[in-house]
C-alpha cells in the first residue's frame, strides 16, 4: 500500500496542494491527485489502484484494503487494489457457505426432523420415552413442532408415560469461539449471537410479543410470539404511555441454567404489538420447552419430564412423526438476505464430515470446497460459516474467483444470486447508497464487524449497461487505532468506483 512507503504522506500532501485550486469535479481532482502522486513518487501506486481511486482514499485514512472487479464473459480485470491482501470478510463469508451447500446438496435438499420411541403405543398411551432427533435444520420453527405433535394426535396418542428426550447427537452445544457467543452463555441483548445445536428451533432465539396495556400508566401486556404464554421467564418493566414514541429494551440473563427476559421501556397505547427477539443460552433446552408447550396445547400429557442427550436414538427406535424442513434454496434466501448467523453456522456444521461436529470440522469442509471447486482462489481461512469469527480471512481476488465459479454453474447460479440484495429494493435499507446506476445494477452481500477492528466488506455481481455480467469484491479492515468507518462512506466510495465500470461496458 502506497501509504506505508517512506515519505508517502508528505508526497500526498504535496499532490493535494498541486490540485487544490483546480476548478474540476471532486472525482476529477482525486484522479489528478493520484496521477500527481504517482509521478512524484515514481512508483506504481496508480497501477495498483486502477479502477478503485475512491476506495484507495480510504486506504490513505489507515484502512487495509483489498478490491477487485472483473468482467465474467471475457475475464477482463476492470480494477484492482491490492487484490490478494488477506483480510477479514465478516458476513461475506456466507457466500462460501451458500456455495458449498449448493454444491454438496443441490437446491432441493431438506432436513428431516423426527419424533421416535423405543417404547410402544397401547391404547392412547405411549409407553416409553419420546425422542426428538435434531436434524440440524437451520430453519426449524415452532410451526414444525406443531406439525409433529399433530401427527402424534392423529395416531391417537394422548399420554406419554416416559420422558421427552432432545437428541443433539449431530452437534451441540457447539463450543463458542467468539466473544459474542461466549458472553451469550450468561446474557445477551441480541439475537445474532445464539449458540448452536442440531436440535435448535426458532433460530435458537426466544420471542415475546409486547402489547400496550389497557390504559396509560399500566404495565404492557406480554405473550409468546407463537402462543398465549411466553416460554422464557419474563420480568416486565414496560409501561404504557399516552403519547410519544415506543422504545423497548430487552436483555436475556441466565442464572442456574434458567433464561429470563428482562424488558424495560415504554409502548404507546395506540401502537401495534412489537416482537422482541433475544438469543437463548441453551438451544436444546429451548427446543424441549417449545415442544413441551406444543404437547400441552394438544392435550397430550407428559409424565416423565424432559432431558437433553448427545446419544443417537437406538437403531431399533420407531418413528412416530416427521417433518421436512424448507428446501435449501429457501433457506439460503433467508440466510443471505437477512445475514442470519445461526443459519449459516448450522449449514456449515451440517457440511462437516465428522459427528458430533465442531466449528473446526465446519471450517475443514468449507476450505475443502474452495480448494476443490474454486480455481485460482488463493489462500483462505473460514473459521465459521457465518463470519462472526474475526480470524477468518480471504482476499478480493479469492471472492471474485468464487463468484466467477458460481456464475459458470448454470444449475446453481440463479439460486446463488437470488439470495443477494439489489440495493434499491432489498430488505436492508442501509445499503441504499451511491448512484442510481450502482443501486439498480449490483447484487451484493455485505459484512460488518466492529471488534476487535472495524470491518466493512461487500461482494457480489454487477450488470453493465450493455447487459454484461461482472463480479467484484471490496474489503476494508481497520487497524487497532483506526476510527470507526461507517457504511455510508464505504458504499459511496464503492459506488463511485463501480459506476463507471457499469456505465462504460
Amino acid at each position: 500500500m502506497w501509504s506505508s512507503l517512506p515519505g508517502a504522506h508528505a508526497l500526498h500532501e504535496h499532490a493535494v496542494r498541486l490540485t487544490r485550486h483546480l476548478t474540476i469535479s471532486p472525482r476529477g481532482r482525486r484522479l489528478l491527485r493520484w496521477s500527481a502522486l504517482a509521478a512524484l513518487m515514481g512508483v506504481t501506486s496508480m497501477t495498483r489502484a486502477a479502477g478503485f481511486p475512491a476506495t484507495a482514499e480510504l486506504a490513505h485514512e489507515g484502512f487495509r484494503v483489498s478490491a477487485e472487479a472483473r468482467l465474467l464473459d471475457s475475464d477482463e480485470t476492470l480494477g484492482s487494489l491490492t487484490p490478494t491482501n488477506q483480510l477479514t470478510p465478516a458476513s461475506v463469508s456466507k457466500l462460501y457457505t451458500a456455495a458449498a451447500a449448493l454444491d454438496r446438496w443441490g437446491p432441493q435438499k431438506r432436513f428431516t426432523t423426527r419424533l421416535l420411541t423405543n417404547g410402544s403405543v397401547s391404547g392412547h398411551t405411549l409407553q416409553g420415552d419420546l425422542v426428538l432427533e435434531g436434524a440440524g435444520d437451520p430453519g426449524l420453527t415452532s410451526e414444525d413442532y406443531w406439525s409433529l405433535v399433530q401427527q402424534l394426535r392423529q395416531r391417537g396418542i394422548e399420554h406419554i408415560s416416559g420422558r421427552l428426550l432432545i437428541s443433539q447427537w449431530r452437534f451441540g452445544p457447539v463450543e463458542c469461539v467468539t466473544t459474542d457467543r461466549c458472553r451469550a452463555r450468561e446474557r445477551s441483548r441480541h439475537a445474532y449471537d445464539a449458540r448452536l445445536s442440531s436440535a435448535g428451533v426458532d433460530f435458537a432465539t426466544w420471542c415475546v410479543r409486547v402489547m400496550p396495556g389497557e390504559a396509560a400508566g399500566a404495565d404492557a401486556r406480554v405473550s409468546g410470539c407463537f402462543s398465549a404464554r411466553p416460554l422464557p421467564r419474563v420480568v416486565n418493566n414496560v409501561k404504557t404511555v399516552a403519547s410519544g414514541s415506543t422504545g423497548i429494551s430487552a436483555e436475556r440473563t441466565t442464572t442456574d441454567g434458567r433464561d429470563t427476559l428482562v424488558l424495560s421501556g415504554r409502548i404507546n397505547r395506540d401502537t401495534w404489538p412489537r416482537n422482541v427477539y433475544r438469543s437463548g443460552s441453551q438451544p436444546a433446552l429451548q427446543s424441549a420447552a417449545t415442544l413441551q408447550q406444543r404437547l400441552q396445547e394438544a392435550d397430550i400429557t407428559l409424565q416423565g419430564g424432559v432431558a437433553v442427550t448427545n446419544t443417537p436414538p437406538a437403531d431399533g427406535a420407531r418413528p412416530l412423526a416427521s417433518v421436512d424442513g424448507k428446501p435449501l434454496q429457501e433457506l439460503l434466501l433467508r440466510m443471505l438476505n437477512y445475514s442470519n448467523n445461526f443459519m449459516a453456522d448450522m449449514l456449515a456444521l451440517d457440511l462437516a464430515n465428522r459427528q458430533p461436529a465442531e466449528l473446526t470440522d465446519a471450517r475443514a469442509a468449507l476450505e475443502a470446497f474452495v480448494s476443490r471447486e474454486v480455481p485460482d482462489h488463493g489462500p483462505v481461512r473460514l473459521a465459521s460459516g457465518s463470519g462472526l469469527t474475526p480470524e477468518s480471512s480471504t482476499s478480493a481476488h479469492g471472492l471474485v474467483a468464487l463468484l466467477s465459479t458460481m456464475y459458470r454453474r448454470p444449475t446453481l447460479f440463479p439460486l446463488f444470486v437470488a439470495g443477494m440484495q439489489v440495493p434499491d429494493n432489498g430488505p436492508m435499507h442501509f445499503i441504499r447508497r451511491g448512484s442510481d446506476l450502482f443501486q439498480s445494477h449490483v447484487m451484493v452481500k455485505t459484512g460488518t464487524l466492529n471488534e476487535p477492528v472495524p470491518v466493512r466488506a461487500i461482494a457480489g455481481y454487477f450488470r453493465t449497461e450493455s447487459g454484461r455480467w461482472g463480479a467484484f469484491a471490496v474489503m476494508l479492515n481497520g487497524r487497532a487505532a483506526t476510527p470507526y468507518l461507517n457504511w455510508r462512506k464505504t458504499l459511496e466510495a464503492v459506488s463511485e468506483d463501480l459506476t463507471p465500470m457499469i456505465a462504460n461496458h
